[in-house]
């Protein structure tokens, strides 16, 4: 199998994280453009769980997930972006899929809602950790930084 792996590595390398950032992008955009198509029910949605400014919140995440999630896929910003959706979905999930708290009838869903998070924190991670890749509009960002390796004394 590494051997296949290896005969298309250049491939996946040169493809991959531009499919990536695709595929983690594609998630927000599409909540965003819902949120923004049902505005006042998605804000009386967040008031209902107790959010602050509710209207003025919602007006910020769909500008994250639909302006954001572009210019992800874009490559432009990709890792401060990458940071603030990796934020932005931990707090979706511990706000609004608790499932410690979830009555018996909503724990599968609410549970299956938190662990997609947390996958997508970890696709997010990623592209902080190592950058958008090559094609992308984040020149200055193509390469993820040098990590120094600790020496042997």
């Amino acid at each position: 199998m590494d051997k296949y792996l290896d005969k298309y590595a250049a491939r996946l390398a040169h493809y991959g994280p531009l499919a990536a950032r695709i595929l983690l992008a594609q998630v927000f955009i599409v909540s965003g453009f819902g949120k923004w198509k049902a505005f006042a029910a998605t804000a009386a949605f967040m008031a209902n769980l107790g959010l602050p400014a509710a209207q003025s919140l919602l007006v910020l995440t769909i500008a994250l997930e639909l302006g954001g999630g572009i210019l992800l896929v874009l490559g432009w910003q990709a890792r401060a972006l990458a940071l603030a959706f990796f934020v932005f979905t931990f707090l979706t999930a511990v706000v609004v899929h608790p499932f410690w708290s979830a009555e018996a009838q909503n724990l599968g869903g609410q549970l299956n809602n938190f662990m997609k998070n947390l996958a997508i924190m970890g696709g997010m991670l990623y592209v902080v950790i190592h950058g958008p890749g090559p094609l992308s509009l984040g020149g200055s960002q193509r390469n993820a930084p040098h990590v120094p390796q600790n020496k042997k004394r």
